[in-house]
């Protein structure tokens, strides 16, 4: 996406009408290849497009936290990740950061945050644990009191946080989980899974899937599904947040969600219980937390305008 189509994408009405349905702040993925060219060279109107999104939500008085979502070097989803295995990558990594701390350190620290990288996904966990304490050093040196947001390894996941290190000591940390529990309803029929293959009905909660019914696609699509849970209630959403919230305890940080949602596949009254549910537990735990995602497949709109406003509501419901 780039000029006309990437400049209208999110626009001053998106940042309007998320403060006028009651968030209180922002998540804001960015992409190495579009805010650098292959050489390592800003691009100037990608990095003009971040710092005028980041001026109207102030205007609106909208916090904002800038997360590095996605690198040449490492991609959650692909195979190959050169940056846990490349030790120049993992340099051009912090050198993408200095660029960021350069360009953003004018934003008060109460406004803006640094997300270091999206799900995170390394197979020997001391990897992204050195990467983590390298790039806040580097961070630190000019910006000693910006809040970072630093995810668990393996996708941010919940339960990955025992294998979690963080600088000692360093209170201007935000530690960050993302939650797809159960996946095979939050990921019900999505191309990018080994999901896919099963079309039928996910329920929630309880029994998720008839596993009679799963035996009919197949043996290979049985015993994928046999990796996941197949029986999911709101104790089991709370049995799950329990890791990370003892390790916010341990370190005195807090703790935040920056992703959850569920693709729109599944039965809506299913979807919005499982919603209801999810936010209920992280209010009793006092979790902040952002949504995945604003206008896209997991979204509260469509690309094409729709508001999905049932589950706007279920989000945005007072307590």
């Amino acid at each position: 996406m780039r000029g006309e189509e990437r400049e209208s994408f999110f626009v001053e009405d998106d940042i309007r009408f998320i403060d006028s349905i009651g968030y209180d702040h922002i998540r804001l993925p960015v992409d190495e290849e579009q805010m650098w060219d292959e050489q390592g060279n800003k691009e100037p109107e990608a990095f003009s497009l971040l710092h005028k999104a980041l001026t109207i939500a102030a205007e609106y008085n909208l916090r904002v936290i800038v997360d590095l979502h996605i690198i040449r070097s490492h991609y959650f989803n692909n195979k190959v990740r050169p940056l846990w295995t490349d030790p120049a990558e993992q340099d051009k990594f912090v050198a993408l950061w200095r660029d960021l701390s350069a360009e953003l350190s004018k934003y008060p620290n109460h406004m803006v945050a640094y997300e270091l990288l999206n799900e995170a996904v390394s197979d020997d966990p001391e990897e992204w644990n050195n990467l983590v304490d390298r790039t806040v050093k580097a961070i630190r040196e000019t910006e000693p009191e910006r809040k970072v947001v630093i995810g668990s390894n393996m996708w941010q996941s919940v339960r990955t946080f025992d294998e979690l290190k963080v600088p000692a000591g360093d209170t201007n940390i935000i530690l960050s989980f993302h939650f797809y529990e159960p996946f095979v309803l939050t990921h019900h029929q999505t191309s990018w899974t080994a999901l896919k293959p099963y079309t039928g009905p996910v329920k929630y909660p309880g029994q998720l899937i008839d596993t009679a019914d799963l035996k009919q696609y197949g043996e290979a699509v049985y015993q994928e599904f046999m990796n996941y849970d197949l029986h999911f209630t709101p104790d089991s959403i709370d049995s799950l947040l329990q890791e990370p919230l003892a390790f916010a305890r341990e370190h005195n940080l807090p703790l935040y969600c920056g992703e959850w949602g569920c693709y729109k596949s599944v039965d809506n009254e299913d979807m919005l219980r499982w919603y209801a549910d999810v936010r209920q537990k992280f209010a009793k735990y006092d979790i902040p937390w952002t949504n995945w995602d604003y206008k896209g497949s997991f979204g509260i709109v469509s690309r094409e305008g729709e508001l999905y406003q049932d589950l706007i509501k279920v989000l945005l419901a007072e307590e």
